[in-house]
Formats: C-alpha cells, structure tokens, sequence
C-alpha cells in the first residue's frame, strides 16, 4: 500500500500544468475600445470581444451588445503569469483560488514591468485567469468517445497553492 502512495506522486499522469492564461476586460463602447488596444499591447494578439445575452437596463446593457474582451494564451503561460504575478507581489489571497484555477485582478497595466503609460487608453485594469490540468482531461473534452474522468483528477486549491509556491514562490494570506 506505501508502494502505491509513492508511485502516485512521481507518476507523470498526476503533474499538474498550466493549461492556459486568460487576460480579460470590461466595459461598453470607448472603454471597451481601450481595453481591446490594451490587450492588443500586452500580448501582441487581435483579442476576441465577447456579446452580451441579457438585458441589463440599470447598465444600459441589451442582447448583442458587445460588453467585453478576452485573449487567451495556451503558447508558454509561465512568462505571462511571472510578469502578471509581479504587479500583484507574488501575493494572493486562498480566496481567490477555486478548484482546476485562479483568478486576479491587475488594477493598472502601468505596474507591469515593462510596460510604459500609453495617452489613448490611460489608466485601466483587467483580469487574469489561471487554468490548470493534469494529463488525461482531454477524454471528457474531445468529441469521439467522450468519457467521464474521476474526481481524483481535479486539482484542488491545497494543490494549486502547493504547485504557486514551489514554482513562482507566490505567497499566500
């Protein structure tokens, strides 16, 4: 029974990855005009704007209203988290960590090492989202013989800490 417990955590199968960082922004009209060339900065890629499906009438949100913006890395995440993580301290608090990923938010983009104030868009945020996976999760995703994966295959927030602390010495409160 030790014998198995020892192999589980050298197994290739149980190492936990990025799969993918999701830089995200908000806004109606201009403000989402900013966001889109603010993203565009940051990551050198044309970001996809999201629709809204509901009517929000204190927001003046209605159906097919473009309300937001997205780009998601999948290409070496670890260099877009390192930098992402140093406008935060490398501090994050447990509540901001859910099961499979994490999330933030970047108050101002001019935090970020590296990067200078730009006029046009001035000062705006925007979210990051940390998605992790272990190898075998494409069996519930693919179409063909789609099967269902157990619960041991989710990562779980002690996981996740564990896995910031080791790799990007991220402190937690």
């Amino acid at each position: 029974m030790e014998q198995e417990k020892n192999i589980s955590k050298t197994s290739p199968m149980r190492k936990i990855r990025i799969e993918k960082v999701v830089l995200s922004v908000g806004g109606i009209g201009e403000e989402l005009e900013k966001g889109v060339k603010l993203l565009k900065i940051l990551t050198g890629r044309t970001p996809s704007k999201m629709k809204s499906k509901k009517r929000i009438p204190s927001l003046g949100v209605k159906p097919g209203l473009e309300v937001g913006a997205m780009v998601t890395i999948r290409k070496n995440p670890e260099e877009i988290l390192k930098t992402m993580l140093i406008t935060e301290d490398n501090k994050l608090k447990k509540k901001q960590i859910s099961e499979n990923n994490f999330s933030f938010g970047v108050k101002e983009y001019i935090e970020i090492p590296g990067v200078e104030y730009q006029r046009e868009i001035g000062i705006k945020g925007f979210d990051v989202t940390v998605v992790f996976k272990r190898a075998g999760r494409r069996v519930k995703l693919r179409k063909i013989k789609r099967g269902k994966i157990p619960k041991r295959q989710i990562i779980s927030r002690e996981e996740i800490i564990k896995f910031l602390e080791d790799k990007f010495e991220t402190e937690f409160t």
